[in-house]
């Protein structure tokens, strides 16, 4: 089945952490780090070692766990940001500066110029130290694309390994992305990571579009943390990779939702009912034609297994069920009722549903039944 192997780079603990309000524990860290490479990260960017502090802790204790994950640190492109990484134990680092023409007069104030010897001077003092190196071109969807191809030339030049191509501020849609990566890929023959982030809603989509140009690593986070609306979800990602463009990576993916659910906690953020591929409401059912399909069989409206991701199928019963949908939950209780019965019960749910403004809870449903039939039989 898999076409082409494709790198996922998990940046949980470093832009994930980058949040506003977000911190992570170093007990955390180390836990998530373990969860990572336990569903089947190849590459965590572990955090920034020049941060120092617990930062830098965190780090280290992460490169002495043993896993098989390769373990990245995040530098400017700054020589002492380099030997901080190095001094955690990492096997890789990540150099990034600003490429676009906005951030280079107006955050960085300098020149084209000077970007360009800084990364070429970093990228080969880490080479030299015989570090994988990702050059992260920041804000790579605002920059010139001539600019942008002379940057990815001198960093191979000068030993880098792949280039990140940042969407910073999400302002990318599909169709450009594969434009844009192609162009530099037909350019420049080294590996490109997608760093995409989710302002319009697009940092998946735009991830996927990256690799169908040639990109062949890609930028992740566990729910899609990041900064502000936060960045492709590593559960997304791997995912439509598996589904939408034939590439299984063989990720231990019925462990997501244990993942997600941590990481979510661990970051003080709810994990909505409705999000993609982990959201309990993913595989529940209540609109009567659906739920009736997925009962004779979940293809119908299902294209993934609950199983896959570790969730549990659940039929809703609430304004929108049909009988089937009412025979079926009762089966669950052990209870056989006729067609009949199974329409007075989904009138009285009907009126519930509404009046309470909700789906009802499986003791609602029985209460509706003890009162329409009295007592069921209890089976043994």
């Amino acid at each position: 089945m898999t076409k082409k192997h494709i790198t996922i780079v998990d940046t949980t603990l470093r832009d994930g952490e980058q949040t506003a309000g977000v911190v992570f524990a170093n007990k955390e860290k180390i836990r998530i780090a373990r969860m990572l490479d336990e569903v089947g990260v190849h590459q965590i960017e572990a955090g920034i070692p020049v941060m120092g502090g617990d930062e830098e802790e965190a780090i280290k204790a992460i490169c002495k766990l043993g896993l098989k994950a390769s373990i990245m640190g995040w530098n400017r492109a700054v020589i002492k940001d380099i030997e901080k990484s190095i001094g955690c134990g990492v096997d890789a680092v990540a150099i990034s500066i600003s490429t676009s023409d906005i951030h280079i007069q107006h955050k960085l104030r300098t020149t084209r110029e000077w970007v360009l010897e800084s990364m070429i001077k970093a990228t080969e003092f880490a080479k030299k130290e015989g570090m994988y190196i990702s050059v992260n071109a920041e804000d790579a969807s605002r920059s010139d694309i001539n600019f942008l191809i002379q940057f990815a030339t001198e960093a191979k030049k000068a030993g880098a390994d792949r280039i990140r191509f940042c969407d910073t501020v999400g302002i990318l849609e599909p169709f450009l992305t594969y434009e844009r990566i192609k162009a530099l890929r037909d350019a420049v023959d080294i590996d490109i990571e997608m760093h995409t982030h989710d302002d319009f809603g697009m940092a998946t989509a735009n991830a996927l579009a990256g690799v169908r140009a040639g990109a062949t690593h890609v930028g992740v986070t566990v729910n899609g943390l990041g900064e502000r609306a936060g960045n492709s979800a590593l559960e997304e990602v791997v995912m439509a990779l598996k589904y939408l463009d034939d590439t299984d990576l063989n990720f231990k993916t019925d462990k997501f939702v244990e993942l997600c659910d941590y990481v979510a906690k661990a970051s003080g953020r709810f994990l909505p009912s409705w999000k993609a591929i982990v959201g309990t409401n993913m595989f529940a059912h209540e609109s009567g034609i659906h739920a009736d399909g997925a009962l004779k069989n979940p293809q119908t409206y299902e294209v993934i297994t609950p199983e896959e991701v570790g969730l549990a199928r659940q039929i809703v019963i609430g304004k929108h069920s049909g009988t089937a949908s009412i025979k079926a939950k009762f089966r669950e209780f052990e209870i056989d009722i006729t067609e009949g019965q199974a329409s007075e019960i989904l009138e009285r749910v009907r009126s519930a549903a509404v009046e309470l403004k909700r789906t009802l809870f499986d003791k609602e449903i029985m209460y509706i039944y003890e009162e329409l039939y009295g007592y069921p039989v209890t089976h043994h």
